[in-house]
């Protein structure tokens, strides 16, 4: 059996554990402990007069779903490290520089990346990110303290580190901030509704799922009347403008995704998939002209809908790595 975009990846356990929820659980039970307020939302936790800061230490390998402030230490070389950072689908990012103890002209490094890169490959893609590459890498040893905060341009950022010598390290605070159009999402459940609005701007906005499931979009607006296709041609729905497409693969960038089905035209739904793969992607592309506006549901498929997929699904190019 080939193995999954999951199994590939050198941060299975944190992905796993981040994307299926356990890695929140685990860090709202630990910081309870500390702060019992977290039981509440986070929106009332955030109203609350006096709240105190959460913290704890930040491992070599790490995700961070929680605003807070995290150090870390080198209790020993650490060459390969790395920290995934994911907030709600409508929040932005911040990483504050609080501390940093690191020797650059050694070999040491702490680099932000705007976006997650796994194996390689990047969310979001190239096409999709407002930023050419170079830009979305922030290197603390070329900036130094002159730029102390560096903002997500998404619901997810990441940080590579490097410390040889034991005792050095860095604090880091995490903030968010509303994002009033999300664009490009990696969702932190297996199920939810989202909706993706693109107001007159000539972008690309992705949602990944990061999960097999069932997709059901109940509305889909665009600036133009076309048509609904499956994906039989290399031509599809590129020409026309704006659109929405279904994309399926193992990895993480949407670019280098198999696609799956094209909307060109505007309706209320509902109209449903099934989409058998490691991650789907839903992708609006939008010329800046309209205003386009899609809203969907999606959960993750059970174990026998895989095993005997029916309807209106599309799973033969994902189920042999699965």
């Amino acid at each position: 059996m080939a193995p999954t975009f999951k199994l590939q990846c050198h941060f299975i356990l944190i992905c796993l554990m981040a994307l299926r929820g356990e890695s929140r659980y685990l860090e709202l039970r630990e910081a309870v402990d500390h702060d019992p307020f977290l039981l509440f939302s986070a929106n009332l936790k955030r109203e609350l007069p006096g709240e105190q800061l959460y913290r704890r230490a930040m491992r070599c390998l790490d995700m961070l779903s929680l605003q807070g402030q995290f150090t870390f230490t080198a209790d020993r070389p650490q060459l390969h490290c790395a920290a995934f950072f994911i907030a709600e689908p409508e929040e932005f990012i911040t990483i504050h520089y609080e501390l940093v103890s690191i020797d650059c002209e050694s070999g040491d490094f702490l680099k932000v990346f705007d976006g997650w890169i796994l194996k390689g490959e990047k969310f979001p893609s190239s096409q999709d990110h407002p930023l050419p590459m170079t830009e979305r890498y922030i290197d603390f040893c070329e900036s130094g303290l002159s730029r102390r905060s560096v903002r997500s341009s998404q619901n997810v950022a990441m940080i590579f580190f490097r410390v040889h010598e034991p005792g050095n390290g860095f604090t880091l605070t995490i903030k968010t901030d509303p994002n009033l159009f999300p664009c490009n999402v990696i969702s932190q459940t297996p199920n939810g509704r989202f909706t993706l609005v693109v107001p007159h701007k000539h972008r690309n906005c992705s949602f990944s799922i990061i999960y097999p499931v069932v997709i059901k979009i109940s509305d889909l607006t665009l600036g133009h009347l076309n048509g609904l296709q499956l994906k039989k041609s290399s031509a599809g729905c590129v020409g026309i403008g704006d659109f929405v497409e279904l994309l399926g693969g193992t990895g993480l960038d949407p670019s280098k995704m198999m696609p799956l089905a094209d909307l060109c035209y505007p309706f209320h739904g509902p109209a449903q998939m099934k989409i058998g793969c490691d991650n789907t992607v839903v992708r609006m592309v939008s010329s800046g002209k309209h205003v386009n506006r899609v809203t969907f549901e999606y959960r993750q498929l059970e174990p026998y809908e895989l095993e005997n997929p029916n309807g209106n699904s599309i799973q033969e190019f994902c189920l042999s790595t699965l």
